[in-house]
């Protein structure tokens, strides 16, 4: 799958959930070299939410702190300017997406998971220093991102996957709709934001079985997936959490946990969990019965959704009972404030609200609904006793669209009101009208980037093709050059192949390669491109890295080859690969001449005792 194809179209679409504001401005001065502690942490003091965040943060159980930490800049030095950068990011995109239009996706519960997923993994990495917690914390509360971009990018779509999904379906149900899933998107994403290597490999094998081989990206991964495993024990109602209990002991033996401190543990993280929900507003009382169903639907209340304002407490309970029996959903609140902070939150379809009130008025609150997005399609009816022909024009000058004298007559009002539902059901319809207009270009462009997937596809080994390994390196050639970062490639030839093909047939001959293309794959991190450039030749664009460090990545994918042989085939001699490498800094070599090197150092190989592993630069 041509997985950087994908991610830009859909970053094209600039729908992708995104960081802002402060968090924006903290990204960009951490990219520049010359930026002091000091200037992070003036950005820093710009918003008050963040800095008591990060000061809770600097004093918590999870980031060891042993003495009280009350000053900002003393809190961002002992952090360190990246995991600063990274709690911002990850903050800023809490706080941008806690509500949508995707009907089927729970939000509220995505982050809450994601937030246990985050104090988990931060409790084990600092128990075991696989990494710094606060980074990790990081990667947890953003380790399923992906399904929020595509129930932000795709809401109707990812809606149908939830609601027809059983257990791992939705994976499949994603790759068919939108030729990518949540999990290749969630490291997508975090590559794009400039995420440590070492985060996306661990995030990558924490998904897969457990590794025997034991280095700190495993044991990372492991971490991960326990910290995943304890997140869902967090959520879990008591019924479930009984039945979770032997599997999360069992997965708590390597992590050198007994019963008692297990015990002790959870208690810690489920603590910090809440402590952590009330800060950045997430909420942490609700308890799930698994396995979940994504965002069950509450029965839809017959007429419409109306907010009732007025500082009158016996008339809000008079109306609201009259219009509720009439058959509408009412909420009431007693001022304009606490009418627009509803309306932000709520979104209902007619306000009938009163003028005279304190501390915001009517026309305070009218006027200030319709200067903002949110409010230029409610229908606004206005309770008052003026008469006079320039109050009323006042009135409707604010954008009121229409309005009831006082004492309120209930027939008159709901006359009013049906007039609006007029006006309501045209939006909807116009709306729905819009939402199909979306769909089809949202299925159009699924099915282009099929069509995109497929010209730059192998079909035998599912790696990206020959045109697509071009393309791409000139690309990450040029952003190398950007901002002075090594890149290296590798090529790959497998040595006897025409035995295979001229002993066994050419079906044999495409085991192998399958074969060897899911290994390329496995070896390789989760910043390397893995392609086949045709017949038994690959290459592998290795991003961020220098030659020397390429020859050690190149190791480990030749012992995999040759240690991991297909099954069920007579092979004569065992499979085995030559590799050359070529890496660069700066503008020389360019990326032509980087394959070329990389090819003659293959030669060389080839030429030699093959099954070996050759660096351009040391011939």
């Amino acid at each position: 799958m041509s997985t950087e194809f994908n991610f830009h179209a859909l970053k094209s679409a600039e729908r992708l959930p995104s960081p802002s504001g402060t968090a924006l401005t903290i990204m960009n001065l951490v990219q520049k070299d010359d930026t002091s502690v000091k200037q992070l942490a003036e950005a820093v003091k710009v918003d008050p939410a963040l800095t008591s965040r990060i000061l809770n943060f600097a004093n918590s159980a999870a980031f060891g702190a042993h003495r009280p930490i009350a000053n900002v800049n003393e809190a961002v030095q002992m952090m360190g300017m990246q995991a600063v950068r990274n709690f911002a990011l990850s903050l800023s995109l809490v706080s941008n997406n806690r509500k949508g239009h995707c009907a089927d996706f729970d939000y509220n519960t995505f982050w809450m998971k994601s937030l246990a997923m985050a104090v988990a993994i931060a409790a084990l990495t600092a128990r075991e220093r696989t990494a710094a917690p606060e980074e990790a914390f990081t990667l947890g509360l953003l380790s399923e991102i992906g399904q929020l971009a595509l129930a932000t990018v795709w809401p109707d779509i990812f809606g149908e996957c939830l609601r027809s999904a059983q257990g791992d379906t939705l994976i499949k149900l994603e790759c068919e709709r939108f030729a990518i899933d949540h999990k290749a998107l969630t490291l997508m994403l975090m590559q794009d934001w400039g995420l440590p290597g070492l985060f996306l490999d661990a995030l990558k094998l924490s998904f897969q079985p457990p590794q025997a081989e034991v280095t700190r990206t495993v044991r990372f991964a492991s971490q991960l997936a326990f910290a995943r495993q304890l997140s869902h024990y967090c959520v879990a109602d008591d019924q479930y959490r009984a039945a979770l209990l032997a599997d999360v002991q069992k997965e708590a033996i390597p992590h050198n946990f007994t019963d008692e401190t297990l015990s002790q543990f959870i208690d810690q993280i489920n603590q910090q969990w809440q402590d952590w929900g009330k800060l950045i507003n997430i909420k942490t009382d609700t308890r799930l019965a698994f396995p979940t169903t994504q965002a069950e639907q509450s029965d839809v209340l017959p007429g419409l959704d109306i907010l009732l304002v007025d500082d009158d407490p016996l008339i809000l309970v008079r109306l609201s009972k009259q219009l509720t029996h009439a058959g509408h959903h009412v909420a009431v609140c007693p001022d304009g404030e606490a009418a627009l902070k509803h309306v932000l939150e709520n979104k209902p379809q007619i306000i009938i609200t009163d003028w005279r009130m304190q501390p915001m008025d009517g026309l305070a609150l009218c006027r200030t609904l319709r200067s903002s997005a949110i409010g230029k399609n409610l229908y606004i009816i206005m309770l008052t006793a003026a008469e006079t022909e320039d109050e009323l024009v006042e009135a409707f000058d604010v954008g009121i669209d229409d309005y009831v004298t006082k004492p309120v007559n209930l027939k008159i009002l709901l006359a009013r009101i049906r007039a609006g539902q007029r006006i309501t059901t045209l939006q909807q319809e116009v709306e729905r009208e819009k939402q199909d207009i979306q769909r089809t270009n949202a299925e159009l462009a699924v099915a282009n980037r099929k069509l995109g997937i497929m010209a730059n596809t192998d079909l035998l080994t599912d790696l990206p093709n020959r045109r697509y390994a071009l393309a791409r390196l000139a690309q990450e050639w040029e952003s190398a050059q950007r901002y002075n970062r090594p890149i290296s490639v590798l090529m790959l030839d497998l040595d006897h192949f025409k035995l295979v093909n001229d002993t066994l047939g050419h079906d044999a001959g495409d085991e192998v390669l399958s074969h060897t293309a899911k290994l390329l794959k496995a070896a390789s991190r989760a910043t390397d491109i893995a392609c086949r450039l045709g017949g038994e030749e690959f290459l592998i664009i290795a991003t961020n890295t220098d030659g020397k460090t390429a020859v050690l990545l190149a190791e480990r994918i030749r012992i995999a080859i040759q240690t991991h042989q297909p099954n069920g085939l007579a092979l004569k001699r065992p499979i085995t690969v030559s590799i050359g490498v070529a890496g660069s800094i700066g503008n020389q070599p360019g990326w032509n001449e980087l394959i070329k090197q990389a090819d003659r150092a293959l030669y060389v190989v080839k030429a030699g005792r093959r099954n070996a592993t050759q660096l351009a630069s040391e011939l």
